[in-house]
Formats: C-alpha cells, structure tokens, sequence
C-alpha cells in the first residue's frame, strides 16, 4: 500500500476516534444530571409516601376529635334522659341519642378506614425508600464508572491528538489540504474502503472498473466520481486451508 494512503487512513482512524471522545464528553454533564434526576425522583417518591402517612394522621386525629364531640353529645343527652319527668321528652332525648349514635358509628368506621390506609401507606414508604436506597447504590456506582469512561477517553482524545500532530508532519500539504476539504464536506468522512464488488462502502455507487482495478492497487489517492471521499481496497482474507483427512 502507498504510504500517503496507509497514513491517510490512519489520519482518519485518529479523527474518528478524536470525534467520539468530543461527544461523549460533551455527553457527559447530561448523563450526570440523568443520573441525579433518576436519584431525585426516587426521593420525591419517599417523600411523596411520607406526606401520605401524614396526612392521613391529620386526618385521624380530626377524626378522634369528633369521635370526643359525639361521645360527649351522647353523655350529656343520656343525663337528659335520666332527668326528664315526661315520655315525649324521654322519647325525644331518645331521638337525640340515636342519631348521635349513628353519626359516631359513622366516625369510628372512618377511623378504621384510615387505619387500613396507614397500614398500606406504611408498606409503601418501605417499598419507596427500599427502591430508594437501591436508586443510590445504581446511581453512586453509575457516577463512579462514567468518572472511570471520562478519565479514558479524555487520555485517549489527548494520545489521540498528539499522534494526529506528529503524522500530519508526514503527510504532503495538498494531501492534508484534500482530506481535510472533503472532510468538512462529508460529515468528518474522508476516506473509506471499497467493497469488494465495486462500490464505495459510504454512498454505495458502483465504481467504474477501470477506477476500481486502480482502487484495489492502493498504490494512488483516487476519489470516489459521486461523493468524492478517498477510496481504498481491504482484500478478502486468504482462504483457510481444510487438512487433507486420509481414509483408510
């Protein structure tokens, strides 16, 4: 292979790598910040099951004082019925009780109501800051790795670049100019391979067979006719030999 073509294949395996480092840097403050959103959704959750059981014992103990109320209703209307010297009157004082009665009834089924939601909302702040505390682990261990991917791919971007300087001091300046204009053209893309049955493995058209013989060479820079990046040619691997089994 032609030495300007092996390093301008180089050059561009530096760049692709150069450009992803960029991107998952520039990446980086999101995925942290996904992280932490993760982290305080799981938070709100635990808080969101607290507020639950608390409001719920607001409710209770609004309850227990109407419950108070009705039983001191019900006290002073039986001391009423005691007294009274008249059945109209006993028989309305009756009337009294019943009612406040029922309404107690109904109190205290509310209670029990709101005790069965304590027990529930209970479990459920369990299962919340159990997922909570799972969320963190993930979370901690997550932030730890992406320190671990940044620290990477930061040396690999600064061994990257360093190499990249070096080899464009070998490099003829009208070839550095050539790569570098299709390029900027082509999304980063300069140079790519030719496949085996003709045809430039980025945009796909079919080669003209003289220009592909010449390709397969790799012994000149030659630019695909439709999108104009530099075109190479990776021969197919040698066959593998199969032993030869000898029958009896």
């Amino acid at each position: 292979m032609s030495p300007d073509l092996q390093r301008l294949i180089t050059l561009q395996q530096l760049d692709s790598t150069i450009d992803d480092a960029r991107r998952t840097i520039a990446a980086h403050p999101q995925r942290l910040a996904d992280a932490d959103a993760r982290l305080h959704e799981a938070m709100q959750a635990v808080d969101a099951a607290k507020q639950g059981l608390k409001d719920n014992q607001e409710a209770r103990r609004a309850l227990d004082k109407d419950v108070a109320l009705y039983q001191g209703r019900l006290s002073k209307f039986k001391d009423q019925q005691a007294a009274v010297k008249t059945n109209k009157e006993y028989q309305a004082l009756g009337h009294e009780i019943e009612t406040a009665q029922k309404e107690l009834g109904g109190v205290e089924e509310k209670i029990l109501e709101r005790m069965m939601e304590a027990d529930v909302l209970t479990v459920e702040i369990k299962k919340a800051e159990t997922a909570l505390a799972a969320q963190q682990k993930d979370v901690e261990a997550e932030k730890k790795a992406l320190a671990s991917e940044l620290a990477s791919v930061e040396a690999a971007m600064t061994d990257a670049s360093e190499r990249r300087a070096a080899l464009l001091g070998q490099l003829d300046k009208r070839l550095i100019a050539l790569y570098e204009q299709v390029a900027r053209a082509r999304k980063g893309i300069a140079i790519c391979v030719a496949t085996r049955d003709g045809l430039c493995s980025v945009c796909h058209v079919r080669l003209r067979p003289q220009v592909f013989q010449l390709i397969r060479q790799n012994d000149s820079i030659i630019q695909c006719d439709s999108c104009q990046r530099i075109l190479y040619y990776h021969p197919p691997p040698p066959p593998i030999e199969q032993p030869v089994t000898h029958h009896p």
